[in-house]
């Protein structure tokens, strides 16, 4: 399989470290890297009614940062590319799809906002949205030498499939992950059977397919949040995985759920999966389940 990995760039700094990350992650997986420019992301077409004419304007001063993104691109080690795009819109995040067949998007995050994670989340929504494959959020100052030899599972008890683009998840776990896989179950009270059957949701679900049996790990916490990022200092994790159920990314609870929190405020860059649920979803009255 050949591997391309997405990377939203600027020359800003969170997106040069997730350049610098997804180079070093393309030469573990003999894969390339696509150096993605675009002013915005959006649903909707802002020239609509501004005409074609604004956009070629708009594309036309931006040849100079073609020329400097493309001279990055020679710089790295991996097979490079570049994508100029005035907005990634669904058609043009559908048409990068079928020529490149990325495993995911990298996407830089800065230090926390204290303000909130609005704007990074609306980005990952609606990429989420559009493209339907998994996103990597990079934060500022992760390691980009030795990335995710350690790598935590966070997972209710809800079960959840991850066919389709999400595939390409398998090789990329497994490619990082060599020093194991943790799946880590936050709840309330101390509940071992829950803990069980959140380790068999992910076994079902074939995120781990091919790879080693992970280790299983329960947190006690009232925030599911702050069990996960206790489990990423319990672990010593390098990358932490987070699912997006449809009703989450496709519904009203994205901005407001697990995963915006652990996408906004982990140390180390979260692998955020889209899930999708089986053809029978299995619910188990009396166990918590978080929000992701």
């Amino acid at each position: 399989m050949n591997i391309s990995l997405i990377v939203m760039t600027s020359f800003y700094p969170a997106a040069q470290q997730a350049v610098q990350y997804a180079d070093v992650l393309a030469g573990a997986l003999g894969g390339q890297v696509v150096l993605l420019h675009a002013n915005r992301v959006a649903l909707f077409d802002p020239y609509v009614f501004a005409g074609e004419g604004w956009r070629r304007q708009e594309l036309e001063g931006e040849k100079e940062i073609e020329t400097l993104l493309q001279r990055q691109a020679e710089q790295l080690w991996s097979p490079a590319s570049v994508e100029i795009a005035t907005d990634l819109l669904p058609d043009v995040a559908r048409d990068m799809l079928a020529r490149y067949h990325p495993a995911l998007f990298v996407i830089g995050r800065p230090a926390p906002d204290p303000t909130g994670p609005e704007q990074l989340s609306t980005i990952v929504l609606e990429l989420l949205q559009a493209a339907h494959i998994p996103i990597l959020l990079v934060p500022l100052g992760s390691k980009a030498h030795n990335p995710a030899q350690k790598v935590l599972v966070a997972a209710d008890t809800e079960e959840f499939n991850t066919a389709g683009p999400a595939d390409a998840v398998h090789l990329l776990l497994g490619s990082v992950g060599t020093q194991g896989v943790t799946v880590a179950h936050v709840s309330v009270l101390e509940e071992d059977e829950s803990c069980a059957h959140a380790l068999q949701a992910v076994k079902r679900s074939g995120l781990l397919e091919g790879m080693p049996e992970p280790s299983l790990r329960g947190y006690q916490s009232k925030n599911p949040a702050d069990g996960v990022f206790e489990g990423i200092r319990d672990t010593q994790a390098d990358m932490v995985v987070m699912m997006a159920r449809p009703r989450s990314y496709l519904g009203e609870l994205f901005h407001k759920s697990v995963t915006v929190q652990v996408m906004h405020e982990s140390p180390v860059p979260v692998l955020v999966v889209p899930a999708t649920n089986p053809p029978e979803e299995k619910s188990r009255a009396g166990t918590f389940r978080p929000k992701t």
